[in-house]
């Protein structure tokens, strides 16, 4: 067939390798100048072509021509290196190291070669090569795609035998390595079924723990409910008890059968009339719901949606509501069940209790107009199951995704968190209701004990969070990272600047341009959140309100929209701030949050009674003690949100 001029073709020509003098590899004369395969070499062709054979891979066997399949990695037997152009041989010689999956075969070659005398040392190779040609003369070698091992059945004796050879090793190594790798998986199965028996020993000694505790409460909520169950009759409380004594409940199951029982015993006792305080009430209602609604018509709490409808007569004052409830006329201390009006109800201190919460829930909004609410708007509130330490983490950001090549690998991202840990603390009093305020009929005082427990609740929490800003002469805490929350050199948020237009823009620039968390030795990207609140002393409000409220700025003219301008409630007073000049910024909450409250019970404090008519200090003292008691948690769990400002006194 005729060739065209400069056509590209591919073949593979016959070479031939002898061991080199150290026996570590094979000297290869890869081509030389005359004729192959009916082409023309010419010695300036292969001169042109030695670079192109450093680094070119050796095979195990050639493919065919015709393959659409590329060599396996697994054939890879040695590397070509150092081509030379010998001028005695006209041609190019290389020398051949093994290497890759197949080297063994290689070596085992050599062995062979140089340890059968008589062997021929010569061992053939196939050189796959594209070149490009002017008829039947090759002008350039474009490319050397790979110089493969052959056996020549001539002289392919020493090939078979080394191949014999490494095939029996690999079969053994490779038994042996499937033994060592069933051994390892066996011992690693071992020791997981180790663990996950001591995990499940563990588990069933936490459960059982567990149901002893939840045991204790439902044996505790099971007497509470049936002592303040005293409308039914002791009969069916004791069929209650038996019900549910000695097994575990859920609280709305004994809550439906209690209701069951009153709604039968109300049923029962139909049409007759129940004596109380003043007028006469229906079966529907009990002595107990009479109780309830007397008292919270007597210290301005609102009524529970169901006594909404029942008409009673008011108490004159506690001194009625002691004698009716206890019986003790004559202020001896105590209860006598014989003069009581309403033994079958509730007793004294639990229904006080309940009308006192309700009286601090009522009246906390209008608590907050004191000032000492300011924080509800800078802070997050959580509420927490159990009082173990808050572990805030702060997970760390990443700058941006990383670009994938089409079929590349993913890359794994390294993110980082910083813990920040707070601990919870127990504030509470009590507020003693003596025998001698009852006598005295001293209502008024008694109204007054749940608004101050309150506020003594709320500025507890205002000093908690106020304590941010304050703490270490206006620094704050101390972080995970041993910096308090202010830091100028390693947390970029504290400044010396008096409040002004400027200065508050260069507060918020200070948080948006705060780095993100991010791995060692990556920047993280801005935070990019200005700063939303303005936190002042009582003496700065008017200063605050004229940078943020366009509309309070005292200039005689203005003729464009102050770009600061924030929201209405955007200026808080701290009343906590005493410095008259430090001021602080921070960032929305609800974007970026920066002070956590944990909480237990509830924000507001809880009122409670421990005691009852019979026993306490009731009893002992001739005193009802009501108490308030607030589990909180302050935490600061990022200061990036935060900007603080301590401007040095004039």
């Amino acid at each position: 067939m005729p060739r065209n001029k400069f056509d590209e073709q591919r073949q593979s020509f016959p070479m031939e390798g002898t061991p080199d003098a150290g026996g570590t590899g094979f000297e290869i004369v890869c081509m030389t100048a005359g004729t192959g395969n009916g082409w023309e070499f010419g010695a300036d062709v292969l001169r042109a072509a030695v670079p192109l054979f450093d680094g070119v891979q050796c095979f195990v066997d050639h493919l065919p021509m015709d393959s659409q399949d590329g060599h396996s990695v697994r054939d890879v037997a040695g590397l070509l290196s150092n081509p030379v152009f010998d001028e005695g041989l006209q041609g190019v010689v290389c020398k051949l190291t093994p290497f890759g999956p197949s080297a063994e075969l290689l070596k085992a070659t050599l062995a062979e070669i140089l340890a059968v005398e008589g062997t021929d040392t010569k061992i053939g190779f196939s050189a796959d090569l594209a070149f490009n040609c002017d008829g039947s003369t090759v002008t350039e070698i474009v490319k050397i795609f790979s110089v493969d091992l052959v056996v020549d059945p001539a002289r392919g004796g020493a090939v078979l035998r080394a191949l014999n050879a490494v095939q029996q090793r690999m079969l053994n190594e490779n038994t042996a390595a499937r033994y060592r790798s069933q051994m390892a998986t066996d011992v690693r199965a071992m020791a997981n079924l180790r663990a996950e028996t001591e995990r499940q020993k563990a588990l069933a000694e936490e459960a059982a723990k567990m149901r002893a505790i939840r045991a204790e409460q439902c044996k505790y909520l099971l007497d509470t409910a049936l002592s303040n169950a005293r409308d039914i009759p002791m009969p069916m409380r004791d069929k209650i008890r038996a019900q549910f004594a000695n097994r575990l409940f859920e609280p709305d199951e004994l809550d439906k059968e209690i209701k069951d029982y009153r709604a039968l015993y109300s049923k029962l006792t139909a049409g007759e009339a129940v004596r109380g305080i003043g007028g006469t009430v229906g079966a529907m209602y009990s002595s107990h719901d009479q109780v309830v609604a007397a008292v919270h018509d007597l210290l301005g709490a609102k009524r529970p949606r169901e006594l909404a409808g029942l008409k009673v007569d008011k108490l004159s004052g506690i001194r009625e509501l002691y004698v009716m409830m206890t019986g003790d006329r004559d202020f001896h201390g105590g209860f006598d069940p014989t003069r009581a009006q309403f033994s079958s109800t509730s007793d004294l201190p639990g229904i006080l209790a309940n009308v006192l919460n309700k009286i601090v829930a009522q009246t906390w909004d209008e608590l907050g107009a004191s000032g000492y609410r300011w924080w509800e708007k800078i802070v997050k509130v959580e509420h927490f199951e159990n009082l173990q330490d808050i572990t805030g983490i702060l997970v760390g950001e990443l700058a941006m995704l990383p670009s994938v090549a089409e079929g590349g690998n993913y890359t794994a991202l390294a993110v980082t968190d910083s813990p920040e840990t707070g601990s919870w603390a127990k504030y509470g009093a009590y507020v003693g209701l003596t025998i001698e305020m009852f006598e005295r009929d001293d209502t008024f005082k008694l109204k007054q004990y749940p608004m101050k427990l309150a506020t003594a609740g709320l500025r507890r929490i205002s000093a908690l969070v106020a304590d941010v800003f304050l703490a270490n002469s206006g620094i704050g805490p101390a972080m995970a990272d041993t910096k308090k929350v202010f830091d100028a050199t390693y947390h970029y948020n504290l400044g010396t600047t008096a409040l002004s237009a400027a200065a508050w823009e260069a507060a918020s620039q200070a948080i948006w341009d705060q780095p993100l968390l991010a791995p060692a030795g990556v920047t993280g990207p801005k935070q990019a959140v200005d700063a939303r609140y303005l936190i002042v002393p009582r003496g700065l409000r008017l200063t605050a309100q004229r940078i943020l409220y366009p509309s309070l700025a005292y200039e005689a003219n203005i003729t464009s929209e102050n770009l600061q301008r924030g929201q209405f409630g955007d200026v808080i007073v701290c009343p906590e701030f005493s410095d008259p000049s430090d001021w602080a910024a921070v960032a929305d909450p609800s974007i970026a949050p920066a002070i956590f409250i944990g909480e237990r019970f509830g924000l507001m404090p809880e009122i409670y009674i421990a005691d009852n008519q019979t026993q306490g200090a009731l009893f002992s003292n001739d005193e009802v003690r009501v108490k308030a008691r607030h589990f909180l948690n302050v935490l600061v769990a990022d200061y990036r949100p935060l900007y603080k400002s301590n401007v040095a006194d004039s």
